[in-house]
């Protein structure tokens, strides 16, 4: 089979198109902490939101005086969406009809592959988001150390919790809704004895990321499980976890596609994208090829709705 031109291959595929906008890895937590949220246009401004709804303001009006204007929320800079881009591979060898395109399976597998490997870019980009504590001012932000750590014994995550809380329903009107864990932060709260007091007549084995949420009187607890490695290091190299050991409480609204809501922060994705484009059959190394590219951005749309735990699950110093 010849292949395809540039023009021919540029094709968007609409149900491989479809199936890579609703693929998502269980094991990213980055579309939980920052809802995606479609937009039409590259040209569209990031939608943050200030404290308008908090202020008492003077309404009186006098007969014939202007009435008084509150906006709600404020246009910011002008989205700057990251294109990223890659190609899965699919030899000849793997499918039983050389001469035709693979089957959906493969077809699946191929893209599955690509959008993970897209994916943990983006929940790295999203964590190093979270987790910078310029991001945060005095308020929202709590770098813990020594005894203070949740690895120690003689922590109180729970206080720290309330504490926490506290000073985003002071800035947002709300408490937080969502605590966000590194790998390192879920294992030590599971393991912290407060906690197993707290469910030592359940009758569960072992704490969850469920207890938890009920522990902490949050909707749920995320836990970050992704690894990551650079792109040149060696298969014996140890990963390092994307969350690494911090801990960050939110208000995250968990339904709709709407950017115009309140949140700690929001992923603008282009409309129509991931896309797949259709395969094309490339004779140098006898494979089909499937080219998917994805648009979109993470933001910090209203960071007084979080609080940053700084070192929450490091060992204690």
């Amino acid at each position: 089979m010849a292949p395809l031109n540039n023009r021919s291959a540029a094709v968007v595929d609409p149900i491989l198109s479809t199936y890579a906008r609703g693929y998502r890895n269980m094991e990213f937590i980055a579309h939980l902490l920052f809802p995606r949220v479609t937009i039409p246009n590259r040209n569209m401004r990031v939608i943050k939101f200030g404290k308008e709804a908090f202020r008492k303001l003077n309404t009186r009006r006098a007969p014939g005086a202007d009435k008084k204007r509150v906006q709600y929320g404020y246009a910011s800079d002008t989205v700057s969406l990251v294109q990223d881009a890659l190609e899965g591979v699919v030899p000849i060898e793997h499918q039983e009809e050389a001469a035709s395109v693979p089957g959906i399976n493969l077809a699946q597998g191929a893209i599955n592959m690509v959008l993970d490997a897209i994916d943990l870019g983006h929940e790295y980009d999203a964590a190093q988001l979270a987790r910078g504590a310029a991001n945060y001012d005095a308020n929202h932000k709590l770098a813990l150390t020594a005894a203070d750590r949740w690895t120690s014994d003689t922590s109180d995550p729970a206080a720290d919790v309330a504490l926490a809380q506290e000073n985003i329903r002071r800035s947002i009107g709300r408490y937080a809704n969502t605590l966000t864990l590194g790998a390192t932060g879920y294992q030590a709260l599971k393991r912290h004895p407060k906690i197993k007091e707290q469910f030592k007549y359940t009758g569960r084995e072992s704490i969850t990321a469920e207890m938890l949420a009920a522990y902490f009187d949050v909707a749920r607890v995320l836990v970050g499980k992704a690894v990551w490695l650079p792109e040149a290091a060696s298969d014996d190299t140890l990963a390092t976890d994307v969350w690494g050991d911090d801990a960050i409480l939110s208000y995250v609204p968990t339904a709709g596609d709407n950017f115009q809501v309140p949140s700690f922060g929001y992923t603008y994705e282009l409309r129509g994208y991931p896309q797949v484009n259709t395969p094309y059959y490339w004779e140098p190394n006898s494979s089909w090829i499937y080219p998917t590219t994805s648009e979109r951005r993470t933001y910090l749309t209203g960071a007084e709705g979080g609080f940053l735990f700084q070192n929450a699950g490091a060992a204690p110093a």
